[in-house]
């Protein structure tokens, strides 16, 4: 009998395979994207300190669409890039939580490109 992939599991399979790659330091801290079937969440890490230096959500109040969706990814990438640029952040890495760079992800990214922080 065939058995059912844990799509969870392969997920964070992926996300383990690329973070042995991506780390973020005091200079170019990461950008972590991580998305629920409600909400979507963005963190720029500093990996060396273990601390994290802005956070963004569809469950902050300066978001206005609360769902996990194109517009929404819009609203919290140029959210995130603002909180960054007030905690004097230029450069990130980006890491996409080992989701495919498609739909919500990428547009968080093209939106934190565009409100100008550079990956």
């Amino acid at each position: 009998m065939v058995s059912k992939t844990d799509r969870k599991m392969e997920r964070e399979r992926r996300h383990k395979r690329v973070r042995t790659k991506i780390s973020g330091t005091a200079e170019c801290p990461r950008l972590c994207v991580f998305r629920s079937n409600m909400n979507l969440y963005a963190q720029i890490i500093d990996d060396t300190a273990g601390k994290t230096l802005a956070s963004a959500s569809t469950l902050d109040k300066e978001v206005k669409t609360k769902k996990s969706n194109k517009e929404a990814a819009r609203e919290v990438g140029v959210l995130i890039a603002k909180k960054a640029k007030a905690n004097k952040i230029e450069t990130v890495v980006y890491d996409r939580g080992g989701y495919i760079y498609h739909g919500v992800v990428k547009e968080l990214a093209e939106a934190a490109r565009e409100a100008g922080l550079k990956f």
